[in-house]
């Protein structure tokens, strides 16, 4: 990744959206799916053919990448654990609470755990798409793209 602080963005033909990414301080601090960006942002970044490569079918876990998580410290335990989840897995919402050391039987355990995915600031970059029963921080289709392309 680049030093350089920024907005990036490259449309999606197989998403129909763009990609869109934040950076500062050589971390990612937000991926979002929307379907026009502003004339300014940066097209030019090496994530960005990573992620096109990605969406082309190559596989790449981006487990390299550094997300910046501004989020709850319990929400941050949670998201790091599915960034455990490797390509082509899956998992379901009790068993990530359980990767994330939360009792899996506890409804307020679960609730996190509901809540941390949907409140995902890096969807892709931490991959929601692959726990099949909890929510994206990712529009629905482009969950459904990403989780066809990954055959789960």
């Amino acid at each position: 990744m680049s030093e350089e602080a920024g907005i990036f963005a490259r449309e999606s033909t197989y998403l129909d959206r763009y990609v869109q990414f934040g950076e500062a301080q050589d971390r990612i601090i937000s991926v979002s799916f929307p379907q026009d960006v502003p004339a300014d942002v940066g097209t030019d970044h090496p994530l960005l053919d990573r992620i096109t490569a990605y969406l082309e079918g190559e596989r790449d876990d981006f487990d390299d990448v550094t997300v910046a998580l501004t989020v709850p410290t319990d929400q941050r335990g949670v998201l790091e654990a599915v960034r455990q989840i490797p390509y082509g897995e899956n998992a379901d919402c009790r068993e990530l609470a359980r990767m994330a050391g939360l009792n899996p039987e506890d409804d307020e355990d679960l609730r996190l755990v509901r809540t941390a995915l949907a409140e995902n600031p890096a969807p892709l970059l931490i991959p929601d798409h692959r726990v099949r029963d909890g929510p994206s921080g990712a529009p629905a289709g482009v969950e459904q793209r990403l989780r066809s392309l990954e055959q789960l």
